[in-house]
């Protein structure tokens, strides 16, 4: 256990209270729950009485989490919702009833964690802790239906997995934070799995699921309902319907969240609702309203306007496939510029190899933070996965493939609108900070 710091007075403001957190502990992220757990027990934190749905996997967290609050809310039913990260603003991340909490609730939220964090004695804890610990208090004292949270980093040993689910969701499994999880999906699965519950659903969105995860589920007696045997989707161009254990939803609307993947995710929301209809009863037009009004910055977002511009927070190799896909599926571009930064701790050549020939103009970028990849590790990253600039080797009337570098995304992004003509477009992507970083630009 990292040696208790000593308390210090707090600051007032949101700003100075998110910075005083960032430093309360050595470590950005410290997996585990003794330390957040003592915390949680001197504020006697207590979620019972509500639904408690707890969504973890490796990408469709965030997608699958909005669903769930936009059907929920369609229905009637008072939501509080607990997310990360932010792209914005921090108050993004806890929502009640669709809306952010004000940076006035936070602090009073935060003022009470820190004073039971510091008495007895000091607890050091993460940012993610901390957070996590403020926003199950704002939920706590909210009569709220139903609380959905959203796992940070795993699930065993995450801070969201000190409240016990009455529903859980793992929507994929794929490689990442292999220091923390495991270098493989059997590892990651059996970590991912820890979020479910004796007795109580499991929903497993992953069509392959890993058997770590069946494995566990099975040995504590968990309701496991897994894609394609227990719950499934059919569709076509007009519509799509969803089919369970027992309970068929048909002619629906597609999300209004873009990308092929998003019936997953909006498929294992409809087996965790089929699952808890004797708590949560949601009309299928409750249901049909809830995919029409679904709204999340930074997932495959087309923007209005043109030249066509494309947000999107994937920062692994698999949500670069996704992204991929999705890309394919888009109407013809004469040319794809695409402004990439990413953290130096993921998969770099991983996601520019799932992108492949798509973009023909990489816009490299360097984002603030200490985790950020170099423009180094990001041009290595694209040599690695064999992508080159050709403007020197290009034949005459071919577009050569270009990769230049830049201190920022607003200094990519203004040398691509100089370049792009209106039928083209851009891909702004990699990581959540990226994206961000953009967002305020239009601000």
């Amino acid at each position: 256990m990292v040696a208790p710091i000593e308390p210090v007075p707090a600051p007032g403001t949101l700003a100075a209270w998110l910075s005083r957190i960032e430093g309360l502990h050595p470590s950005t992220i410290e997996m585990g729950l003794a330390r957040v757990g003592v915390v949680a027990q001197r504020l006697q934190l207590d979620l019972s009485g509500r639904v408690v749905i707890t969504v973890g996997g490796t990408n469709g967290k965030g997608s699958t989490c909005a669903l769930m609050e936009a059907m929920l809310l369609q229905a009637g039913y008072r939501v509080g919702l607990y997310t990360s990260p932010h792209l914005i603003d921090f108050n993004e991340r806890v929502r009640l009833d669709g809306v952010p909490v004000d940076d006035a609730r936070l602090v009073a939220a935060f003022e009470r964690v820190e004073a039971a964090r510091v008495a007895p004695d000091p607890v050091a804890l993460t940012y993610f802790e901390f957070t996590t610990l403020a926003a199950l208090l704002i939920f706590r004292e909210e009569p709220l239906d139903a609380v959905i949270l959203e796992v940070g980093l795993g699930g065993r040993l995450d801070a969201v997995n000190l409240i016990d689910a009455d529903c859980a969701i793992v929507t994929s499994i794929d490689i990442d934070h292999q220091e923390y999880l495991g270098e493989t999906r059997e590892k990651i699965g059996w970590e991912k799995a820890h979020i479910f519950r004796p007795g109580r659903p499991a929903i497993c969105a992953d069509p392959v699921p890993p058997q770590s995860l069946i494995d566990h589920a099975q040995g504590i007696g968990a309701d496991l309902r897994l894609f394609g045997r227990d719950f499934n989707y059919a569709g076509d161009k007009q519509q799509w319907s969803f089919g369970g254990r027992s309970q068929r939803r048909n002619a629906m609307a597609y999300p209004a969240i873009r990308g092929a993947n998003q019936l997953l995710n909006a498929s294992a929301v409809l087996a965790a609702l089929e699952a808890l209809a004797d708590r949560l009863v949601v009309p299928q037009q409750a249901v049909r309203q809830g995919l029409a009004t679904v709204a999340l910055p930074g997932r495959f977002q087309v923007l209005a306007g043109r030249p066509t511009t494309i947000l999107d927070v994937g920062h692994n190799p698999h949500a670069a496939a996704h992204l991929a896909r999705n890309l394919d599926s888009m109407g013809f571009h004469p040319r794809s510029f695409a402004i990439f930064g990413a953290m130096k701790d993921k998969d770099l050549c991983g996601i520019v190899r799932a992108l492949g020939d798509r973009i023909d103009h990489w816009l490299l970028v360097a984002l603030p933070g200490a985790r950020a990849a170099s423009l180094a590790q990001l041009e290595e990253a694209l040599a690695q996965a064999g992508v080159h600039d050709t403007r020197s080797s290009a034949r005459k009337g071919s577009e050569p493939r270009s990769i230049r570098s830049f201190a920022d995304v607003g200094s990519a992004l203004a040398t691509a609108r100089g370049e792009m003509d209106e039928a083209d477009r851009i891909v702004v992507f990699g990581s959540f900070v990226t994206v961000a970083e953009f967002l305020r630009l239009k601000r």
